[in-house]
């Protein structure tokens, strides 16, 4: 809901974090989504999959790629971090709002490309 650490939260803070946000999702889309991933951390923890549980979701995801957008570096950093770490079945983790993000993908699916390996959707890549 407000993208706190979720490693970090007490339980009843934890399961209140992620029940408003799926609750918003369930306003606003008719559905809290299929999958989970928590904020501020690329593990989960029980009292995290608990949380998530609670509100609906069947699944944990992760990632395994940080794309350092976050941070808002240079395009560069952004674009070296994803394909440095891209494998075939990696989960890159990337951010909306952020301009950096905007910039450095052209040149991340180029990347890939060239790479070798095609963007799928998590629905894709999880079949």
């Amino acid at each position: 809901m407000h993208h706190k650490p979720m490693r970090k939260l007490a339980a009843a803070e934890a399961h209140r974090e992620v029940g408003d946000c799926a609750a918003v999702l369930r306003r606003t889309t008719k559905s809290p989504g299929r999958w989970f991933r928590a904020s501020g951390t690329q593990q989960t923890t029980p009292l995290i999959r608990s949380a998530a549980a609670a509100s609906g979701y069947a699944a944990c995801v992760s990632y395994d790629v940080d794309g350092l957008d976050w941070e808002d570096p240079p395009v560069a950093t952004v674009v070296k971090a994803v394909l440095d770490g891209a494998r075939p079945g990696s989960i890159v983790s990337l951010h909306l709002g952020h301009q950096v993000t905007l910039k450095a993908l052209p040149q991340i699916l180029s990347g890939l490309t060239a790479k070798r390996l095609k963007p799928v959707t998590l629905t894709e890549l999880l079949r």
